[in-house]
């Protein structure tokens, strides 16, 4: 019976959720201990589990404020959880193993694929583990250089804007979304000297591995690149340049939002808002106060994501513009999907629908139970809540104070499910594959 229950738990798919859900239970009792908060206050279990979950699932929803309630000590512990979070369990494992032993079994290496990526060449995996790991360590230190440069310019003192500076580069990379002003960004929505090194950390982080690695391979042109590479950074780029021109467009005039500035300061909050609100959930402008087509944009901007196999939430990107190629591929009445001059097997066509309409049950069935538990607050509010949690966005209309209970177990059940809940179903889709010796007769049931 013992070889059984050892041979259960080791199983990659069963592993991944259970070792996030390990180091969530850790990140709680430290987040309980008197050292990680600020004077007399007290956290309960439920306020530290969220808070725990939100880290290391790289959400950035939280129902304590995070300079206000925390400790150095806490926040360092917090930052710690979504760096774990963001780099992935199996990854950060696969980093000791190769600096302890400088080899990894056959086992890890599928751990680690099926939490990163299913398109993973083991061949390459340690040039690509590697190459990664020290690009996501290159871009945090860029970034909390020039954070803490500016922090030190705005009278900050120097240890502060150093802290202050590695907080916020490594939440904005693994678009953690925690931050140290207890109005996120809201304070320098025009400083492009502390917005713009956000938001382009943010775009690197939600571009995902198998990207990153094409993109800085040597000897490797654009014409190189696979169709997965080119439909991520040609569908991220449609979706924050269109979500830009969306929000200058309806918040324009807007007194609460954009409309505060002179029009020249409109440009960067709006794209700021465009290139965070499907990753990291920093935000430069009140959430609450942008009009209902706005909060319905970032809303479907949430649930579509960022890159596959990155920090960054939702369907993904591909399984977005897939799903967008097959509907122009119908329409136009073409034998087969294709993108860039490649035909896209009919496999993977049937995981991006899977995937899509998985998220949009739980979403569904998360708004439906919010609903109940809330019903003095508005649908959109809670469409925009629960798809910001299921989606480990963290971007919220500034209900998430005022939540119930049991809204809050919702949400935290929810960001858990967003962050290991694609691993668990692309594990089911991978491993449960099996081919019959046989087929059923054809049907073709009235479809519209």
């Amino acid at each position: 019976m013992i070889p059984k229950v050892k041979a259960f738990f080791r199983h990659p798919g069963r592993l991944i959720p259970l070792l996030f859900m390990g180091v969530i239970l850790g990140g709680t009792l430290l987040l309980m201990l008197p050292m990680s908060h600020l004077g007399d206050r007290r956290t309960s279990f439920a306020d530290a589990l969220f808070t725990s979950t939100s880290a290391v699932s790289v959400t950035g929803l939280a129902v304590l404020d995070t300079p206000v309630h925390w400790s150095w000590f806490g926040q360092f512990v917090i930052m710690l959880l979504f760096q774990i979070g963001g780099l992935g369990i199996m990854t950060s494992a696969v980093l000791m193993a190769l600096l302890v032993t400088h080899k990894l079994g056959l086992r890890t290496k599928l751990a680690t694929r099926m939490e990163i990526s299913q398109a993973l060449n083991l061949g390459d995996f340690r040039a690509i583990l590697l190459r990664t790991i020290a690009f996501t360590f290159a871009v945090e230190a860029v970034v909390a250089l020039a954070l803490a440069i500016r922090f030190s310019s705005l009278d900050f003192g120097l240890g502060k804007a150093v802290w202050y500076g590695v907080f916020h580069s490594v939440s904005t990379f693994n678009n953690a979304g925690f931050a140290l002003f207890s109005d996120s960004m809201m304070s320098y929505a025009t400083d492009p000297w502390i917005c713009v090194p956000i938001a382009l950390g943010s775009i690197l982080g939600s571009l995902g591995m198998p990207v990153i690695y094409e993109m800085t391979r040597r000897h490797w042109g654009r014409r190189q690149w696979s169709v997965h590479t080119k439909l991520t950074l040609v569908g991220s780029a449609v979706l924050i340049l269109g979500g830009w021109a969306f929000y200058l467009a309806f918040e324009w005039s807007n007194p609460a939002t954009f409309g505060q500035w002179p029009w020249y300061d409109r440009i960067l909050p709006a794209f700021f808002q465009s290139s965070v609100v499907r990753a990291s959930g920093f935000n430069s402008i009140d959430i609450g106060a942008m009009r209902e087509d706005s909060q319905l944009a970032s809303i479907i901007l949430m649930f579509i994501g960022g890159g596959a196999a990155s920090t960054a939430g939702g369907i993904k990107v591909t399984t977005f513009f897939l799903l967008l190629l097959v509907i122009w591929a119908e329409v136009r009445g073409e034998p087969d999907v294709t993108a860039f001059r490649r035909r896209i097997d009919p496999p993977v066509i049937r995981e991006a629908l899977a995937v899509a309409l998985v998220y949009v049950a739980c979403n569904a069935f998360g708004v439906f139970l919010m609903q109940r538990f809330e019903p003095g607050i508005e649908i959109t509010a809670i469409m925009f809540e629960v798809t910001s949690a299921f989606a480990t966005v963290g971007q919220s209309t500034g209900i998430t104070y005022d939540l119930s209970e049991p809204s809050v177990w919702l949400l935290t059940i929810a960001m858990y499910t967003g962050r290991v809940g694609p691993v668990l179903f692309a594990a089911s889709l991978a491993l449960r594959t099996r081919k019959r010796l046989y087929r059923y007769p054809s049907a073709r049931p009235l479809v519209g």
